[in-house]
């Protein structure tokens, strides 16, 4: 991830230096001092294992969506639902925005010095995933484009979305603003994010304008990638809109099949990935030795990591269509479990990016960056471990959900089989996804 003046993932050069991170998030994965052996066979074991204990104990489906959970007190499902709550929340998130917006107007050109990228790159992308994890889809909340479409005067009666959108629109979003993070000549300048939030402003409030403020559900991409991950968040709605305390697991099992759901979640992991292969020396050359320049490569790269985990998801679910031809939907019913795998690609490559940077932005915002930046919160090896457990953990998690999906979709006597498609897939996502950390 490109972001304003990173700090070294606690690796120093020979002169005592600190070396900068290149674009990815987490420092450069060659310096990580994990054996790679140890680390495939590690994680080959954990899947396997999870697989058997699986076939062997969990012969029903256990988990029940939105109909779980424990409902929270009456005095906190009030606080929550509040109109007081919700329109501090909403004020809050527009004054955050504006915020923002004049830092890039009239603060300083250098990114070092200016905390407006790093509230976009690092506060907003990188803090909605603990913050969704935490509190649930906190950006519908704090949205400032839901608070200026409900300050603008209303226009002729909305017209519904077609059923087939989805959050298709999202997924573009999504891409866009990859695109912008790793593929951009100059992410962090200020003509460069002006520019993308001139845009995306535009886009979501004509949207609205038309389609009513359900318009921002399906095709705000930040709002989508932060409901998605609240999926796995132990705070939820139950299927009765109470606020209910629940594992993630029913929360992971409640993820809406609807459209775009599968390009979605292929965008989080190839850009993900992506993140994971721009700063390997020999992409770098390929990038300053491209024919067609740096950037127009730069974004054919995206394309393919985006296309490749794609493709490897549609064989996946074209198998499984083979073995049951009754699963009539084979790429949206196992779509859900490719969400903790992309979590675990998330938490390994922007970790320490988050814990450094993040500090480091509110202190320029509040005009203290002259204190000593935090150092990285863990030494190489400790980095490493997290890492490679972050996706391995995540690739579990996705097992059991499939799992659990196969046991209530496939008859008894095929359920077993009928994950071997999807245990494929998630070896190959884990080879994939632990090469990127370690070569």
């Amino acid at each position: 991830m490109r972001a304003p003046t990173p700090l070294a993932a606690g690796v120093e050069a020979a002169d005592g230096a600190v070396p900068p991170l290149l674009a990815h998030g987490v420092g450069a994965t060659h310096d990580l001092p994990l054996p790679p052996f140890y680390a495939y066979a590690g994680a080959f074991a954990a899947l396997f294992v999870s697989f058997l204990g699986l076939a062997l104990l969990w012969s029903s489906s256990r988990f029940r969506g939105d109909r779980a959970g424990r409902p929270l007190p009456a005095a906190v499902q009030r606080l929550a639902d509040a109109r007081t709550t919700r329109t501090a929340l909403r004020l809050l998130g527009l004054a955050a925005a504006l915020t923002v917006v004049l830092h890039l107007l009239i603060g300083p050109d250098d990114p070092e010095r200016n905390p407006a990228p790093g509230a976009v790159h690092v506060l907003l992308w990188v803090g909605l995933v603990p913050a969704s994890l935490l509190l649930g889809p906190v950006w519908r909340l704090l949205n400032p484009l839901r608070t200026l479409h409900a300050l603008l005067p209303a226009a002729r009666a909305p017209r519904p979305l077609p059923a087939g959108v989805g959050i298709r629109p999202a997924a573009a979003g999504l891409l866009l603003y990859a695109w912008l993070e790793l593929a951009a000549p100059d992410p962090a300048s200020a003509t460069a994010l002006l520019s993308f939030l001139a845009a995306h402003t535009a886009v979501h409030l004509l949207g609205a304008a038309r389609h009513g403020p359900a318009w921002f559900a399906h095709a705000d991409p930040f709002e989508v990638y932060s409901s998605l991950l609240a999926r796995l968040s132990p705070v939820g709605r139950g299927a009765d809109g109470r606020l209910v305390l629940r594992s993630p697991f029913h929360g992971l099992d409640s993820t809406p099949q609807t459209p775009g759901l599968v390009a979605t979640l292929c965008v989080l992991l190839g850009s993900t990935a992506y993140d994971g292969v721009s700063d390997n020396p020999r992409w770098i050359t390929t990038l300053q030795t491209s024919p067609l320049g740096p950037t127009p490569t730069a974004a054919l790269g995206l394309l393919a990591a985006v296309a490749l985990v794609a493709s490897l998801y549609g064989l996946c679910a074209g198998a499984l269509r083979l073995m049951d031809r009754e699963l009539t939907h084979p790429l949206t019913s196992f779509a859900h479990s490719l969400l903790p795998i992309a979590l675990g690609y998330l938490t390994a490559h922007y970790f320490t990016l988050f814990v450094t940077e993040g500090p480091r932005t509110v202190m320029m915002a509040l005009g203290t960056d002259n204190a000593p930046a935090p150092a990285p919160p863990l030494a190489p090896g400790g980095l490493a471990t997290l890492q490679i457990g972050a996706v391995v953990t995540g690739h579990v998690l996705g097992v059991v959900a499939a799992h659990d999906r196969s046991v209530r979709l496939f008859p008894p006597e095929r359920a077993v089989a009928g994950q071997l498609p999807l245990f494929a897939l998630m070896i190959a996502y884990t080879l994939g996804g632990i090469g990127l950390l370690v070569a």
